[in-house]
């Protein structure tokens, strides 16, 4: 089993900005809590871009959770797959044009956290969605 977890956002940004700014990886590490993000490949992005999100407080208390891109058509479709030995699956986005002007912006995820048991999905799937909207709605702001 596997926490799902759907997020959907509008926003006044072009679908050009909104890609720019969701698919700034370093940018993540400074609106998820506790998170560096580092691109282990050179650029540019592309299918075959690996990077790890590293979460926790110093060596011992963090993880890793190493993601590489599977599907990369910008500006519309990015797909990455979870690789690490604490946190496995996928997480997914689309962005497209708004009939009024603006983009909407979906994000999809499945999660498996090792060690946690599948009965805890429901809840670890509410925090991811707590946490990658603040993440998202943060990614799409003019903030950090």
């Amino acid at each position: 089993m596997a926490a799902d977890i759907r997020i959907v956002r509008e926003t006044p940004l072009s679908p050009a900005e909104a890609w720019r700014r969701i698919t700034d990886w370093e940018r993540h590490g400074t609106v998820v809590p506790l998170t560096r993000v580092t691109v282990l490949t050179p650029p540019p992005t592309a299918a075959g871009t690996v990077f790890v999100a590293r979460t926790g407080l110093g060596r011992r208390l963090a993880f890793d959770d190493p993601m590489e891109l599977v599907a990369w058509q910008p500006p519309r479709r990015c797909r990455m797959e979870k690789r690490g030995r604490v946190v496995r699956g996928w997480a997914e986005f689309e962005v497209r044009a708004l009939a009024g002007g603006g983009a909407r912006v979906e994000w999809r995820e499945e999660l498996r956290v090792r060690g946690v048991p599948f009965l805890a999905d429901p809840l670890l799937a509410a925090a991811g969605r707590a946490l990658f909207g603040r993440a998202l709605n943060a990614l799409l702001s003019d903030g950090p």
